[in-house]
């Protein structure tokens, strides 16, 4: 074996189309990783802080690795580990007695096909007068082991919702098939069992939204007149660089990563300060996303999703489209991952960088000096994200002031379900003639490392307060600010209080700033809505993280996921 040499600017660019190759061959040579097996998440493995330190510090380049989980068809097995590429060698690779790998495009697209052709399926959409498969679509969902079939949870198994589309390019989702469920064997592609209870309704709604398939009377009822063009033009150029995957703007920097489970990821996020850069976050991402239906009818009792531990926002990020997902003068970093055998693809435009104008930072009239104005200009960075009928949009975006703000949009299509005459079930809102849509929340879980001015910082939780009336306070009008140190994991596990306005400081206690006070980042939550979760349901166990609104915990790395490294497992 010898050494393999790549094309790294930087330790913490993501992996190349070469480099999964790479990966590929050595599994392949070392443990015979090939057919029969899934390739089921390939990324890199991150050098350590102290390891980057040392680089830019003109020291040894730390060695490429990448950390590869891959499934063992026949044995129903997963196996972790260590692929040096440096090194042209596996370093580990260790079997997880009990865990399953997460869920790879390959298997949904291939559970369609195999769902379509069964015979206890096409007679079940016959007996429902549908006999053109074409317009039938099979969604697989995971399952959680508490709902899984007792008889089934020692396999990998899916469960699978029916739809009916209309006409080619209609709506996938606008006409849910109720009632018609099938279980599955990802690993052997068997159906198990389908569950049929013989369901037929068919409201009449209307749920396309492509133009032409809209019908007349909906588009005669929503008459407006049509916008005149919108131009965002920049004649030299953006304020910002970009160099491979380094990002410079209005005195920050910081590198943009990629991976299949979290998608965009932000390292090394700092500001300059003078001469000084100055570390504000190691590393920042979307770690979790927990979309629990609050439903418990047959079509909706199993619909928990982990969108990003078991499907991967990296794996269903789609291509964005100027002047439609993002508008300006822009420029795009494409996305490299791999299929379960292995080989490397390219998701084009992958992630959008531009500059926005955001109204007012700053104004003051005065009746002397007059009007001064300053105008908000912030840095966007984003990706879209499809993951079955739901988009989630991911905004990062910096501040001149030196803000940072992290929001995701959901958009797409809701999961409904008709239902028979009579009164709307409980469980859900009337969107159509006898069709609701379920109740769900979205918990969007971030996971911030944060190093304002170096790695050893302090987590307070600051709340306000009024002061009661008393001598020294005799309108009551004092009002102060309590700050506490969060020490421990017990005391970190905290929750929003919107009465006190509480929020949380990152402080680092060893810098004294100009005014004799520590810099510190502030954690500001925008909105937390409560889990709502009888503490012994099965989605409170599987995803404990959503109990609370904040975790403080000190970083480890192998502590990287806020639901596990394997919720499908759980």
């Amino acid at each position: 074996m010898c050494g393999c040499v790549f094309d790294v600017d930087y330790p913490l660019d993501p992996l190349s189309a070469d480099e999964f190759r790479a990966v590929a061959a050595i599994l392949r040579r070392e443990r015979g990783v090939g057919a029969g097996w899934r390739i089921a998440s390939v990324e890199l493995a991150e050098p350590s802080k102290a390891e980057l330190a040392d680089f830019e510090g003109g020291g040894a380049t730390p060695a490429r690795k990448a950390a590869v989980i891959c499934l063992d068809r026949s044995a129903n097995a997963t196996y972790k580990g260590v692929v040096s590429l440096t090194d042209d060698r596996l370093e580990t690779f260790d079997h997880v007695p009990g865990v399953q790998a997460n869920f790879t495009v390959d298997e949904f697209t291939e559970c369609d096909e195999v769902l379509r052709r069964h015979p206890d399926v096409i007679a079940a959409l016959a007996r429902r007068g549908i006999t053109d498969l074409d317009n039938v679509f099979m969604d697989t969902w995971t399952y959680g082991d508490a709902v899984a079939p007792p008889e089934y949870r020692d396999r990998r198994i899916g469960w699978s919702d029916t739809w009916y589309k209309q006409a080619a390019g209609a709506n996938p989702y606008a006409h849910p098939i109720s009632g018609l469920h099938c279980v599955i064997d990802v690993n052997t592609m068997e159906v198990l069992r389908v569950e049929d209870d013989g369901s037929n309704e068919k409201p009449d709604v209307m749920g396309e939204y492509v133009p032409h398939h809209i019908p007349e009377r909906i588009r005669a009822a929503s008459r407006r007149e049509p916008l005149k063009q919108l131009e965002i033009t920049q004649a030299q150029g953006p304020s910002f660089s970009l160099d491979g995957n380094l990002l410079q703007w209005q005195n920050w920097s910081l590198r943009v990563g990629f991976n299949h489970r979290e998608g965009m990821t932000l390292h090394t996020v700092r500001y300059r300060d003078g001469d000084v850069n100055r570390s504000v976050a190691h590393r920042m991402s979307f770690a979790e996303m927990v979309v629990p239906y609050r439903d418990s009818s047959v079509d909706h009792y199993r619909r928990t999703a982990f969108d990003i531990g078991e499907w991967g926002l990296g794996f269903m990020t789609t291509s964005l489209e100027l002047g439609c997902d993002c508008l300006g003068e822009i420029r795009y970093l494409d996305a490299v991952l791999h299929n379960s055998a292995g080989e490397p693809y390219t998701i084009n435009n992958a992630i959008c960088i531009h500059e926005e104008d955001n109204a007012v930072l700053w104004k003051h009239v005065d009746h002397d000096a007059g009007a001064e104005v300053r105008r908000m200009r912030r840095l966007t960075l984003s990706f879209h994200v499809t993951v079955a009928n739901y988009e989630y949009l991911v905004y990062w975006r910096l501040y001149q002031d030196g803000n940072i703000e992290c929001e995701v949009r959901a958009t797409g299509i809701m999961v409904t379900t008709p239902f028979p005459a009579g009164p709307t079930p409980k469980n859900g809102t009337l969107v159509d003639e006898r069709t609701y849509a379920p109740f769900h929340q979205h918990f969007l879980i971030a996971r911030l490392d944060l190093d304002v001015d170096g790695t050893d910082n302090t987590v307070y939780m600051t709340e306000s307060y009024a002061e009661p009336i008393g001598p020294d306070n005799p309108y009551g009008l004092s009002l102060v600010v309590h700050n506490q140190a969060l020490r421990t994991e017990l005391e970190g596990k905290q929750d929003v209080n919107f009465a006190t306005q509480r929020a949380w400081k990152v402080v680092n206690t060893n810098v004294v700033n100009g005014l004799g006070t520590h810099p510190s980042y502030k954690l500001v939550p925008t909105g937390a809505i409560p889990a709502m979760f009888d503490p012994s349901s099965p989605v409170i166990q599987r995803a404990n993280v959503i109990a609370h609104t904040l975790w403080v915990t000190p970083n480890r790395a192998d502590e990287r996921w806020p639901a596990g490294s394997s919720s499908t497992s759980r």
